[in-house]
C-alpha cells in the first residue's frame, strides 16, 4: 500500500464524515432533535445484528451490515427525502447515482468498484441480502416513532399510512416478524414475540447513545460528535483501511467489535483518552463499564447477550489480533478530526506530540503502523507551530 493510496483512503473517510450534518424526518426516541444519518446508518447496523435471527438463510450478515453502512453517503450531495413530501423519484435516483460514482470514485479504483457495486445491490433490492436490509431500513424510522414515549401525531400519521399503503407494506413479505409486531403496536397492543420484543427494546435503548457527545468535535466544528456516529465512522474506518493491518484479521469480526464497543457510554459517559486519571479512577470506569454492558446486552435473549458481552470483552482486552486492529483504528478517526478543528481536542487537553505518541501513536501503530506513520507526517507541523513537541 502506497501513501498515495492512504491518501485517497484519507479523503474519502473525511468527505462521508460531512453525513453527520445530513438531518432525516425521524426524532430520536426521547425527542429532542431529528436524528441524522450517519447516526441513523450505525443504528440500522445494530438493527441488522440484533434481528439477523429473522434474515432468510442465504443472508449475509456482513454484507447487509455493509449496505447499511453505505446506503445514505449519497445523501453528502443529494440530501435525505422523507418519504411523505411530494417527489420526483427518478430525478433523485439519478441524482444519488451522480453522488455514489462521485464520493466512492475519490477511493483506489478497487475499492471505489467495491462499495459502488455494493451500493448499486441494495439500491436494486434484488438479492436476499439487499431486500434484507432495506427491509431493516424501512423498520427503523417505524420503530423509532412507535417506540417514543410521546410521538408527535404527524409521524403516527406517516408510520399509520406507510404501513398501509407505502413501501413498508414490503414487510409482510421480507420481514412479517417486523410488519405483525408494527400493526400491533400502532393499535396499542403489546408484541406478542417475546424475543422480537427484547431484540427492539435492546434497539431502543442503545438510541440513547446518540445523546452521548465526545471531546473531538465534528469536523465543521460546529458541535461535539456523539457516540453513535463516531462508531458509523470508525466501522468504515476499519473496512477501509483493513490492507493495512499488519496481521490477518476477520473484517467481519471487527466490524462487530467496533458496532458494539461504545454502548456502554449510555451508563458510564465517554472517557477522553487525553483526560488525566489514575489507576483508582480508571479501575472506576472499568467497573462501571462492565455493570453496563451486563445491563445493556442483558436486554437481547441469551444467546445474543452473551455473544455480544464476549465480543465487547475481547476488544476490551485488545489481545486478539482483531480486537488489535479494531482498537488501532478507533484511535484513528479521533486524530483527522482535531486535525480538521485546528487542533480540537488537543488544545482543550494541552496535548503534546510526545503525549500523543504514547497514547494514541503507539496503539495505532501496534495493528496498523504505516496509517500511523502517514498520520504523524500530517500532523506533525501543526505540533511543531504550535510548539507542543
Amino acid at each position: 500500500m502506497t501513501t498515495d493510496t492512504l491518501t485517497q483512503q484519507f479523503d474519502f473517510l473525511s468527505q462521508i464524515e460531512r453525513l453527520r450534518e445530513v438531518d432525516r424526518q425521524n426524532l430520536l426516541l426521547d425527542g429532542s432533535r431529528v436524528e441524522n444519518s450517519a447516526e441513523h446508518s450505525w443504528h440500522l447496523a445494530l438493527y441488522a445484528l440484533a434481528f439477523a435471527p429473522y434474515a432468510p438463510e442465504a443472508v449475509s450478515l456482513t454484507r447487509v451490515i455493509q449496505m447499511l453502512l453505505l446506503h445514505d453517503i449519497v445523501e453528502i450531495d443529494v440530501g435525505d427525502h422523507p418519504i411523505d413530501e411530494p417527489t420526483d423519484w427518478e430525478a433523485v435516483a439519478r441524482a444519488e447515482e451522480r453522488a455514489q460514482r462521485r464520493i466512492f470514485g475519490l477511493l483506489p479504483l478497487p475499492q471505489a468498484q467495491e462499495l459502488s457495486a455494493i451500493w448499486q445491490e441494495f439500491e436494486a433490492a434484488q438479492s436476499a441480502d439487499a431486500r434484507f436490509a432495506k427491509a431493516l431500513d424501512y423498520c427503523q424510522p417505524i420503530f423509532q416513532t412507535l417506540c417514543a414515549p410521546v410521538p408527535p401525531a404527524d409521524h403516527l400519521r406517516v408510520v399509520k399510512e406507510n404501513l398501509t399503503t407505502g413501501r413498508a407494506t414490503s414487510l409482510q413479505d421480507r420481514f412479517p416478524e417486523a410488519y405483525r409486531a408494527a400493526k400491533q403496536l400502532l393499535k396499542g397492543e403489546a408484541i406478542e414475540d417475546p424475543m422480537f420484543a427484547a431484540r427492539l427494546a435492546f434497539l431502543s435503548e442503545a438510541d440513547r447513545l446518540k445523546t452521548i457527545l465526545r471531546a473531538s468535535r465534528i469536523a465543521s466544528g460546529i458541535r461535539h460528535e456523539n457516540s453513535a456516529e463516531h462508531s458509523w465512522h470508525i466501522m468504515i474506518y476499519a473496512w477501509i483501511l483493513s490492507g493495512h493491518s499488519n496481521t490477518d484479521i476477520k473484517l467481519d469480526r471487527v466490524l462487530i467489535m467496533l458496532l458494539l464497543h461504545d454502548l456502554v457510554e449510555i451508563d458510564a459517559g465517554d472517557v477522553p483518552i487525553h483526560s488525566a486519571l489514575d489507576a483508582a479512577a480508571l479501575a472506576r470506569i472499568e467497573a462501571a463499564e462492565l455493570s453496563a454492558a451486563r445491563r445493556i446486552f442483558g436486554l437481547l435473549p441469551d444467546d445474543q447477550a452473551d455473544a455480544c458481552l464476549r465480543t465487547w470483552q475481547e476488544f476490551e482486552a485488545a489481545q486478539s489480533p482483531d480486537a488489535i486492529y479494531a482498537k488501532s483504528v478507533d484511535r484513528v478517526q479521533p486524530v483527522l478530526l482535531n486535525m480538521a478543528t485546528g487542533g480540537g481536542s488537543w488544545v482543550e487537553y494541552d496535548v503534546t506530540l510526545s503525549q500523543l505518541e504514547t497514547r494514541v501513536g503507539a496503539k495505532v501503530a501496534l495493528g496498523v503502523p504505516a496509517v500511523w506513520d502517514h498520520l504523524r507526517a500530517q500532523l506533525l507541523p501543526w505540533f511543531t507551530a504550535q510548539n507542543r513537541i
